[in-house]
C-alpha cells in the first residue's frame, strides 16, 4: 500500500489539536482492547468526542479573542480532517488491516460540499465521498462503515457516498448537485492517485464544453434559493447561509469561477482578471465577516442555526464588539454592517456575471423584461441624448474612461439615460461610478442640472430599480447625504421587514404602482392620485423618498425628517410652498395610520381632530396616498383589506368636515351606497331577507368593513342561526399576513372580549388585531387575528376549535378562565429580545362621550386578556376596543366609561387607572399570575 496517505496535508496547530498525541492514544486503545473490536470502537469514539469538544471550546475562545471567523472555520475543519485521518488509519491498521492488498482494496477518503472548501461552522454537516477503483468490496465497505459509525457515535451529522471513479463521473454528468460536490472535493486520506484520477476525469469528461449549462443552472438555483429565503438582501432577519448576499452567494461565485476558469483557490481569480486587487480584498473581507457571524451564530445557539433572528442579533453584536451610539443601538450598528456586506456580495456577483456575459456564458439582461422583445439586436452604439455613453450588449457603458471626471453631472445622468432608454447597467460602468464617488461633492450637489435629473429619475418609470442601483453604487447616499446615513440601517423591531433605505426605495415602487392604477388593493389611493394638483405629484414622490430619512437619530424621526426636507427641497428645485408641504407630509406621515387603526371612526370628535391636523382636502389626499405606500412598503402581509377600508372610512368621514362642516347627509349617502354595493354583490337571498339583514347592523359597520368580509359575515350568521347555534366560530387563513382569523358569533356579553382574549391566551394564541362589532339585536360579531403556530391549516383549525370550546365553557360557567390562562402563561416564553417603554394615555379630548385609554408596550401572549380584565376590575365599561400590533409593539385603545356611563374626569381616578395599567405592562411576573 505504497500510495496510502495517512499524514496530514498541512500540520495541525500544536496548541490547538495534537494529532500525534491523539493518534498514540488511539493506538494504545487498540492494543488494550485487541480482539474486542466493538469495545475498541466505542472507546475510540469516546476519546475522539472528548477531543472534539475540547477543540471546539478552544476554537470558540480564540474566536471571541481574535473575532476572525474564517480562521475559526479553518481550525474547526482542520480538527475534523485530523479526526477522519486518525479514523482511517485506525480502520486500516487496527480493524481491517490488509497485509497484501489487492488492486481493488484501495480507497480515497475525500471531503465534499461545504466541508470540501476547507471551512466548517461549529454545527455544520460533514460530507464525505469514499472513492473506490472499481465496484464495492467487503474491505471498502468495512473501512467506510468503521469511519462513519464512529463519527455518528460522536454525535456528528454525516452525509456520505461510496462510488467508483466511473460511477462518480456518470452521476456528475446527470446531476448538477453531485457535479458541484465533486467540484469542491478535497483529499483527506487514503490513495491519492485514485483522487487525482477522479479530478482528471472530471475535468476532461464532465467540465469541458459544459460551462454555459453549469452557469445557467447555478444562477437559476441561486434565484430559487433567494425566492425561498426572501428576495431582498435587506430582510431584517437574514439567513446568513442561504439569504441574498449571504455565504452561499459567495460560494456560488466561486463554484462558477472554478468551473469556468478552472481555478482551485480564490486568489487565482486575481490572476485570471475576474476581480482586480480591490475587489478581491472585498471578496475576502465579505467572506471573513460572514464566517464570523456564522460561527458565532452556531456557538451561541448550539445548533446549525443560519437565521439571524432578533433574539440572537444582540448577543452576536456584543460578541463581535459593537457598541451603542446616539440614536443607534449596538445591534443596529452590527446589522448595518451586515447589510453593507450583503450589498458588496451583490456587487461581486454582478462583476462576475459581466465577465461571463462577455464570454457568452450567460444571456444579457435589459432593465425591464417587458421591453426586451421590442429591442433590435444589440450593437455598440451611442446612447440617445448622451454622447458620453454607449449601448454595450443592451447595457449602458462609458464611451471613455474619464466621462465622470470630464463632467461630474454624468454620475447622475448615466442613471437617467439608462432609465429613459430601458438599458441595464454594465458592471464596468458601475465599477467606475463607485470609484468616482469623490466627485460627488458640494458643487455637484448644488448643480441645477444634476438636481433636475435626479427629480426626473424619481418621478419616471422604473424609479425603484434605478434608485436601487444608485444606492448600491453609493451615488444616492453621496448625492443626498442624509440618505447615506440610513443606508443598510435596520430598525431593531419586528414590524419593519427591511432596512430603512430598502423600505424607502420599495415605497417609491408602490407609489408608482398607485400612480399607474389598475391594482384594486390601492383603489382609493389610485383614484386620489388622479385628483391631486399636477404640481403636487413630485411633492408626493420626494416626501415618500424622505419620510423615514431621519431614522437612527436621537430626535423624533418625523420632526427631524421635516427639517431635512426643508434643507434639501429648495436645492431640488421645489418652491417654498411645496417645500413646506413636503415637510408637513413627513412630520405627519404616521398620523393617518395611527388614527385609522386605533380610534373610533364613528366618533365625531375623532374626525374633527383629524380634520384639524390635515387642514385641507388636498393635504388629506396626499397624506392618504403616502400612508398607503408606507404601510405597503413595510413588508409582505402588513397591508390588507381591513386597513385599506379603515383608511377609506377615515378619508370619507373627514372629507365633508373639510368642505364645509360636518355633514350627516353625506354620511347617510355613503352608508346607503355601501348597503347598495352589498345588495348588488350578494344575490343569494330574497330582497326582504337582505333588507332585514341590513337593518341588523349599525351604520358604522357598513362604512368600516370591506365588502368580501360583509358577504362572509352574512353567510356565517344565516348558517348558524338556521342550525340553531348560540355560539359559532368561523376559521379563515390569511397566508400573506401569516395569521389565522377567527370570527366569533355569540350573544353579546360585557366580558365577551375579555373571554375571547383569555380563550386565545389559554390556547397559546397571540392576538395581533381585532375587529369588534355588535348587531342591533344583541349579538356580537367579533373577528380576531392570531399569529400562526402551525404550518398546516388543519392544525390551525384544531387550535381554533379548542378556542371555541373554551369560550363556550366559560360562558356556560363550566370553566374558570383565570386558572386556565395562568397555567398556560407559566409555560409561555416572554420575548426578551426587545425593550419597549410602556405608555398609558388617559384622554377625554379624543371623544365627547367616552374616555379614551391608549396603551402601548411590549406585546406578549395573553396581554389583551390581562388588559381587559384589569379594566373591568377598575369598574370601567368598554364601549369599543381597537387592537393592533406593530411587530413586537402593541397599541390597544379602549373607549370606556364608568359604571354610570360617564367619562372619567377625576384626576385621581385617571392616575389610578394609569398606574394599574403601567404596572401590568411593566411586570414580567404578570404572565405567571391569574388576572382575576
Amino acid at each position: 500500500m505504497d500510495n496510502l496517505v495517512t499524514q496530514p496535508i498541512r500540520e495541525a496547530e500544536p496548541p490547538f489539536f495534537d494529532t500525534a498525541r491523539v493518534t498514540a492514544a488511539v493506538d494504545a486503545l487498540a492494543e488494550q482492547h485487541a480482539g474486542r473490536e466493538d469495545v475498541f470502537r466505542a472507546a475510540m469514539a469516546q476519546l475522539l468526542k472528548g477531543e472534539l469538544i475540547a477543540a471546539r471550546a478552544k476554537a470558540q475562545a480564540m474566536l471571541l479573542k481574535d473575532r476572525h471567523g474564517r480562521r475559526c472555520a479553518e481550525r474547526l475543519c482542520l480538527v475534523q480532517d485530523e479526526i477522519i485521518r486518525i479514523l482511517f488509519s485506525a480502520a486500516t491498521r487496527h480493524l481491517y488491516r490488509s497485509p497484501i492488498p489487492s488492486g481493488a482494496e484501495r480507497m480515497a477518503v475525500v471531503a465534499t460540499g461545504g466541508y470540501g472548501r476547507g471551512l466548517m461552522a461549529p454545527e455544520s454537516d460533514i460530507d464525505l465521498l469514499f472513492i473506490l477503483p472499481y465496484k464495492q468490496t467487503a474491505w471498502g465497505e468495512q473501512v467506510a462503515e468503521a469511519i462513519l459509525y464512529c463519527l455518528w457515535d460522536m454525535g456528528l451529522k454525516v452525509g456520505h457516498a461510496t462510488r467508483s471513479v466511473d460511477e462518480s463521473i456518470r452521476q456528475a454528468r446527470g446531476d448538477m448537485t453531485i457535479r458541484t460536490a465533486i467540484l469542491e472535493t478535497r483529499f483527506l486520506a487514503g490513495d491519492k492517485p485514485l483522487y487525482d484520477e477522479l479530478l482528471a476525469r472530471f475535468d476532461k469528461d464532465v467540465v469541458q464544453g459544459t460551462t454555459t449549462e453549469f452557469v445557467t443552472a447555478k444562477l437559476a438555483e441561486r434565484e430559487e434559493r433567494h425566492r425561498r429565503a426572501g428576495q431582498s438582501r435587506y430582510l431584517v432577519e437574514p439567513n446568513v447561509k442561504d439569504g441574498k448576499g449571504g455565504l452561499r452567494d459567495l460560494h456560488t461565485l466561486f463554484w462558477i469561477a472554478k468551473y469556468v476558469y478552472r481555478v482551485r483557490e480564490p486568489e487565482e481569480l486575481l490572476e485570471r482578471g475576474v476581480f482586480d486587487a480591490q475587489e478581491y480584498r472585498t471578496f475576502r473581507r465579505c467572506a471573513d465577516f460572514l464566517w464570523s457571524v456564522r460561527c458565532n451564530l452556531h456557538f451561541v445557539s448550539g445548533r446549525a442555526e443560519e437565521r439571524l433572528s432578533f433574539d440572537l442579533q444582540r448577543e452576536l453584536a456584543i460578541r463581535l464588539g459593537y457598541t451603542s451610539h446616539p440614536g443607534l443601538q449596538d445591534v443596529e450598528r452590527f446589522m448595518k454592517h451586515y447589510f453593507l456586506i450583503a450589498k458588496e456580495v451583490g456587487n461581486l456577483t454582478a462583476i462576475l456575471c459581466a465577465k461571463l456575459e462577455d464570454q457568452q456564458a450567460k444571456p444579457a439582461p435589459v432593465l425591464s423584461r417587458m421591453m426586451a422583445r421590442f429591442r433590435p439586436n444589440p450593437a455598440r452604439r451611442r446612447v440617445p441624448d448622451g454622447d458620453d455613453f454607449i449601448v454595450d450588449n443592451n447595457r449602458i457603458n462609458l464611451a471613455a474612461p474619464d466621462v465622470f471626471k470630464h463632467d461630474p453631472v454624468n454620475l447622475i445622468r448615466i442613471f437617467r439615460l439608462a432609465q429613459k432608454n430601458n438599458l441595464a447597467f454594465h458592471p464596468d460602468a458601475m465599477r467606475t461610478v463607485t470609484r468616482s464617488l469623490k466627485l460627488v461633492n458640494a458643487e455637484l450637489r448644488e448643480n441645477p442640472e444634476a438636481n433636475r435629473l435626479f427629480v426626473e429619475i424619481l418621478t419616471s418609470n422604473d424609479a425603484e430599480i434605478v434608485l436601487r442601483r444608485m444606492n448600491e453604487t453609493g451615488v444616492l447616499g453621496h448625492f443626498i447625504r442624509a440618505f447615506g446615513r440610513i443606508v443598510s440601517m435596520m430598525q431593531f423591531n419586528m414590524y419593519h421587514h427591511y432596512t430603512v433605505d430598502e423600505h424607502l426605495i420599495r415605497c417609491i415602487g408602490f407609489l408608482q404602482e398607485i400612480d399607474r392604477g389598475g391594482n384594486e388593493e390601492f383603489a382609493l389611493a389610485s383614484d386620489l392620485m388622479r385628483k391631486i394638483r399636477p404640481e403636487h405629484r413630485a411633492v408626493l414622490y420626494i416626501a415618500t423618498l424622505l419620510h423615514d430619512i431621519a431614522k437612527g437619530r436621537p430626535e423624533d424621526h418625523s420632526i427631524a425628517g421635516a427639517k431635512v426636507a426643508r434643507r434639501l427641497c429648495p436645492r431640488l428645485g421645489f418652491s417654498p410652498g411645496d417645500t413646506e408641504l413636503v415637510a408637513w407630509l413627513i412630520e405627519e406621515h404616521l398620523t393617518m395610520s395611527t388614527v385609522a387603526q386605533s380610534r373610533d371612526l364613528s366618533d365625531r370628535r375623532t374626525i374633527e381632530n383629524f380634520a384639524a391636523v390635515v387642514q385641507s382636502v388636498e393635504q388629506m389626499k396626499l397624506l392618504t396616498i403616502l400612508t398607503t405606500a408606507d404601510i405597503r412598503g413595510v413588508g409582505p402581509g402588513v397591508w390588507n383589506g381591513w386597513k385599506a377600508q379603515l383608511l377609506r372610512s377615515l378619508y370619507y368621514e373627514t372629507e365633508p368636515v373639510l368642505t364645509g362642516g360636518f355633514s350627516e347627509v353625506n354620511r347617510a349617502r355613503r352608508i346607503a351606497a355601501a348597503q347598495a354595493e352589498f345588495r348588488a354583490a350578494f344575490t343569494e337571498w330574497s330582497e326582504s331577507e337582505v333588507n332585514a339583514y341590513i337593518g341588523r347592523h349599525y351604520p358604522a359597520y357598513w362604512l368600516k368593513v370591506e365588502l368580501p368580509r360583509k358577504i362572509r359575515h352574512a353567510r356565517f350568521l344565516k348558517a348558524n342561526e338556521d342550525a340553531g347555534h348560540k355560539l359559532a366560530i368561523n376559521v379563515g387563513f390569511d397566508e400573506a399576513r401569516a395569521v389565522t382569523e377567527l370570527t366569533i358569533l355569540a350573544v353579546d356579553h360585557p366580558w365577551l372580549l375579555s373571554i375571547i382574549a383569555g380563550a386565545c391566551a389559554s390556547a397559546g394564541a397571540n392576538i395581533v388585531d381585532a375587529q369588534i362589532y355588535t348587531t342591533t339585536d344583541g349579538l356580537a360579531l367579533d373577528t380576531v387575528a392570531i399569529s400562526r403556530e402551525y404550518d398546516l391549516d388543519e392544525d390551525e383549525g384544531r387550535r381554533a376549535t379548542r378556542i371555541g370550546e373554551i369560550i363556550e365553557q366559560v360562558l356556560e360557567g363550566k370553566l374558570r378562565l383565570p386558572e386556565v390562562v395562568a397555567r398556560r402563561s407559566s409555560r409561555t416564553k416572554v420575548n426578551k429580545a426587545f425593550v419597549v417603554e410602556p405608555e398609558v394615555i388617559v384622554n377625554n379630548q379624543w371623544s365627547e362621550l367616552y374616555t379614551v385609554i391608549e396603551i402601548s408596550g411590549l406585546d406578549r401572549p395573553g396581554l389583551l386578556y390581562q388588559l381587559t380584565t384589569a379594566l373591568s376590575k377598575l369598574n370601567l365599561n368598554i364601549a369599543s376596543a381597537h387592537v393592533s400590533t406593530f411587530g413586537e409593539r402593541v397599541r390597544d385603545v379602549f373607549y370606556v366609561t364608568d359604571l354610570l356611563g360617564a367619562q372619567i374626569t377625576a384626576p385621581t381616578r385617571q392616575a389610578a387607572i394609569r398606574s394599574a395599567l403601567l404596572h401590568l405592562l411593566s411586570s414580567d411576573e404578570a404572565m405567571a399570575k391569574p388576572a382575576a
